[in-house]
């Protein structure tokens, strides 16, 4: 027997023992929406920060690894998604979500043209699986853009959320759809009330941004709740394991 097996026994033996279950730990890749923010930044906050608080506490450990200006291209040329790999062990979990920067043509070292971009979606599917984890992808969320109608508009090529659609049904992985989750709440809120999700701040109302900021992308801490409410939803109508783990509504 391994040593380093071994040791995973006596700690699963030890939770059996005291009466408690072995925390979970979810890790999430991805890019600005959902990654962790620097105080210089803030009130942006990302999705991802605010996870954790639909969970029952102790059950889980959020690995928030998304990181601002990634798309699955770079994601994987820094090595980010290898320490996912090294870092995870059978039984936890992977949340995918990419679309933003991928989509980037006037940016080359960001961009992923479609079919790569599956393929990518397709290898983290592959990769997960072999190290015995479990993943779920992610459509990207919405940004916020009405039309001088107030009709909604969406920014995203279709090529980017249909590829996460087409991974999911072919190898068989649950899908959240946060591109069509955040369009309908941001369609219901309407022009003016969703500017509340997102980080818009006027002169002086914050050091961080003396000038003041009007940001359609990125999230304030209300809109970063609104849309981990989202990613909630999604967990339970997927009907995965992990659902049993979220706090009752």
């Amino acid at each position: 027997m391994r040593a380093g097996f071994a040791f995973a026994l006596l700690i699963a033996s030890t939770f059996v023992a005291a009466g408690q279950r072995p925390v979970v730990t979810i890790f999430l890749a991805g890019d600005s929406t959902c990654a962790e923010k620097l105080p210089e930044k803030r009130p942006e906050t990302g999705w991802g920060e605010m996870l954790g608080k639909y969970f029952k506490d102790g059950s889980v450990r959020i690995e928030n690894r998304a990181m601002n200006g990634r798309s699955t291209k770079t994601f994987i040329a820094e090595g980010r998604w290898q320490k996912i790999l090294d870092d995870m062990r059978p039984g936890d979990w992977v949340f995918v979500q990419f679309g933003h920067n991928d989509e980037s043509k006037e940016k080359g070292e960001r961009y992923t043209p479609p079919d790569a971009f599956r393929g990518n979606l397709a290898r983290f599917v592959t990769d997960v699986r072999e190290r015995k984890g479990n993943i779920v992808l992610l459509t990207p969320v919405m940004r916020r853009k009405f039309d001088k109608d107030g009709k909604f508009v969406d920014q995203h090529p279709k090529e980017y959320p249909e590829a996460f659609r087409s991974v999911a049904a072919e190898y068989k992985v649950p899908l959240i759809d946060m591109h069509r989750k955040s369009e309908a709440l941001l369609v219901r809120l309407g022009p003016e009330a969703s500017r509340q999700l997102f980080l818009q701040l006027k002169p002086g109302e914050n050091p961080n941004y003396p000038n003041g900021i009007e940001d359609n992308t990125h999230f304030d801490p209300a809109g970063a709740e609104q849309m981990a409410s989202l990613v909630a939803d999604g967990i339970r109508e997927s009907r995965i394991a992990l659902r049993r783990l979220l706090k009752k509504r």
